[in-house]
């Protein structure tokens, strides 16, 4: 096999690879953003709620050391590295509560660096007639003039 032909196969083999990477590298413009920061020894926020089916984008940084960032169930495992921002799409498959935890040892705190993701089967909506209902504290009510 030539040279050319190997990195021609090489290049072929790199590509499918990327190609099969799951769903949570490739970036989704529609996605809902959030936010999170490690910083010894948790997460800020350290509670987020999403919701089955539909894509958030995780903008991940951290402000003194390299943390892990581990998700086992929505298949999420990555580094936050500090002065970066680690972003990755994920659309989570399953609702459900989750933990995140920091899978890099950053000193005697660690095992206490964990963060709850809830998964929410869908999104809760208010009916318009209790939001319009909420609006006015006078509805039903006779107001004294001044």
């Amino acid at each position: 096999m030539t040279l050319t032909n190997k990195l021609l196969l090489f290049g072929l083999l790199t590509g499918l690879a990327a190609y099969s990477m799951p769903n949570h590298t490739r970036a989704d413009e529609n996605a809902q953003v959030v936010k999170i920061t490690a910083s010894k020894f948790h997460f800020t926020p350290d509670h987020i709620t999403l919701v089955k089916g539909q894509p958030v984008t995780l903008q991940l940084t951290s402000t003194d050391a390299t943390h892990g960032f581990l998700i086992r169930a929505l298949k999420i495992d990555t580094d936050i590295k500090p002065g970066t921002v680690t972003e990755m799409t994920v659309t989570p498959a399953t609702a459900g509560t989750f933990k995140a935890i920091c899978d890099h040892y950053c000193g005697l705190g660690h095992s206490g660096m964990k963060l709850t993701v809830v998964v929410k089967e869908t999104v809760a909506k208010t009916s318009s007639a209790k939001v319009a209902g909420a609006s006015n504290p006078y509805r039903g009510k006779q107001r004294a003039n001044s």
